[in-house]
């Protein structure tokens, strides 16, 4: 998969599974366009609508016996698709 990294199995990301729509963690120069073009090639299915989200990194820090070690998770690029009427993405397909 070249634009989509992964897709977002979290329980927020599974209530919208039911209204049609489906996350993507996705690359984070990539466009509507080309996520778009991406979903329906792998998935088979027809896009309606794609939106996206940039999230930025944070700061995490923890406390180990050496001290204190501090970091940043990197940032990532979101993407919520919504699929046409009676198209559905399984997931689980290849487990």
């Amino acid at each position: 998969m070249g634009v989509l990294i992964k897709p977002l199995v979290t329980e927020k990301a599974s209530a919208y599974n039911e209204k049609g729509k489906y996350g993507f963690i996705v690359e984070r120069k990539a466009n509507k366009v080309e996520i778009k073009k991406e979903v329906e090639k792998v998935y088979g299915v027809t896009v309606e609508s794609v939106n996206t989200m940039v999230l930025p990194g944070k700061s995490k820090s923890r406390y180990t016996k050496s001290g204190v070690i501090s970091g940043n998770t990197p940032a990532q690029k979101r993407a919520i698709v919504k699929v046409a009427d009676g198209d559905i993405i399984d997931f689980y397909s290849g487990i």
